[in-house]
């Protein structure tokens, strides 16, 4: 993304598209043939991977997001997006989940070093990631024949909260 996009941000910044861009352009993920959906939460991830028999390995973006609006001198909005990755092994093998994880971790290295760059294009913008991103493994129960994982990352963004009375009736 050049600069032109940069200046055209407006508050927002689609982690869709940027993950689905590292998808695409990551070494790794494309030897381990990772494939990136659109999710709407965890029970669209569980959906997406049923749907996928012929994938191996999957990088979801949630396109939901949590978050809040903080009332204080500099008032902002927090989204929270949820980024799933999973890959398949055979069903009770431990030692090839273990690599499959392994694998995992790196990816998510990977996409951190592209997105510590990202971090400071958006502050450019007055958008700001939590530099905090945290990487946590789900239960191999949670869906078997598959290791999972996944990660959020929180984007702060000012939200004019000044009072307009075009906005109200009467």
């Amino acid at each position: 993304m050049g600069n032109n996009s940069s200046t055209h941000l407006l508050g927002r910044w689609d982690a869709s598209l940027f993950f689905e861009n590292l998808c695409l352009t990551n070494g790794l993920a494309n030897a381990e043939h990772f494939v990136f959906c659109r999710v709407s939460g965890l029970e669209g991830f569980e959906e997406a991977l049923a749907q996928m028999q012929t994938a191996t390995a999957f990088c979801c973006v949630s396109d939901i997001a949590d978050g809040y609006t903080e009332l204080n001198n500099t008032p902002r909005t927090r989204r929270v997006k949820t980024v799933f990755l999973a890959m398949r092994h055979a069903a009770e093998d431990m030692a090839a989940r273990s690599e499959c994880m392994e694998i995992m971790r790196e990816l998510f290295r990977q996409f951190m070093s592209k997105l510590i760059l990202e971090k400071t294009r958006l502050e450019e913008n007055c958008i700001y990631i939590d530099p905090r991103i945290s990487f946590n493994e789900i239960d191999r129960y949670f869906f078997s024949g598959c290791a999972c994982a996944y990660f959020q990352i929180a984007v702060d963004v000012y939200t004019d909260l000044r009072y307009n009375e075009d906005e109200w009736n009467g």
